[in-house]
């Protein structure tokens, strides 16, 4: 079984014709699970959790258009999960709720993409990266990492180690594995899964998401996996799937967990 559940159509339109270039795509790859999961923040009912003027430039959906997109590809026939990705933002659990559960979502995938008021993974804010302590930029990412598990949101975490993007990693390993192992402890502890994501190749980090070391602390503490491109381009679905495939047979999974309006299940890898 192949799943691929972090899609963005962002780059295009919310039309059938371009949700269809997507899911032929998976088929082509023999992807059997396949969804979109656009940003939440492009979205105009969640102005109530994430501000910020990079994110408010970006809004520009309505949930209504969204949901309609689906209903309108499931009844051609269309297989494809209907999902979110959604900036996990810390002290907005309640709306965050609120707006989860507003929608019959298949799946909801929590990410980490800011630390306060800093985009790490922007290229519009990679030279902060330089006016700032690199530990403490993790330290708070991993904060983020075991609270966003603790919240019980989300079925699954998006690219786990983003924060690596641009190559800015602290010196000291024992501090990372420190970080690893307390997401780890964190993500054992509640219902979220982790993703093998392909996207870090096509970025500066040149490497999966996440680190095969975090990876190993997931599979001993038994935490699920999904596959995931996170393509944004249609060319991009189920990318380098044979080096995520390695990664997570050499670190032990042979399963793989599958969602469907909230119902999951795992099947064989690969």
């Amino acid at each position: 079984m192949l799943t691929d559940y972090h899609n963005h159509l962002e780059r295009g339109t919310l039309t059938l014709e371009y949700l269809k270039q997507f899911t032929d795509a998976a088929a082509e790859k023999g992807i059997e699970h396949f969804g979109i999961s656009e940003h939440a923040y492009h979205f105009y009912q969640t102005a109530d959790i994430l501000r910020n003027s990079w994110v408010d430039e970006r809004r520009f959906y309505d949930m209504d258009d969204y949901v309609k997109l689906f209903e309108d590809a499931w009844k051609q026939g269309i297989d494809v999960k209907m999902s979110i990705e959604m900036d996990y933002t810390p002290g907005k659990h309640a709306e965050m709720e609120r707006f989860i559960s507003s929608y019959d979502f298949d799946y909801v995938i929590g990410s980490i993409h800011w630390v306060g008021d800093f985009g790490i993974d922007l290229a519009e804010y990679r030279d902060e990266w330089d006016k700032r302590d690199v530990r403490e930029v993790y330290r708070q990412y991993f904060d983020q990492v075991v609270t966003l598990a603790e919240s019980n949101l989300f079925d699954i975490i998006g690219h786990l180690d983003l924060v690596k993007i641009f190559n800015y990693i602290p010196a000291e390993e024992e501090f990372l594995l420190e970080q690893y192992e307390r997401a780890a402890n964190a993500l054992a502890n509640s219902k979220t899964c982790v993703e093998i994501s392909t996207a870090g190749l096509r970025k500066p980090t040149q490497s999966l998401y996440p680190d095969k070391r975090l990876l190993k602390m997931c599979h001993a503490k038994k935490i699920p996996i999904v596959l995931s491109s996170d393509a944004h381009i249609p060319d991009h679905v189920g990318a380098d799937y044979d080096q995520a495939l390695q990664l997570a047979k050499e670190v032990g999974y042979e399963k793989v967990m599958t969602f469907s309006k909230g119902e999951r299940k795992e099947f064989p890898l690969g």
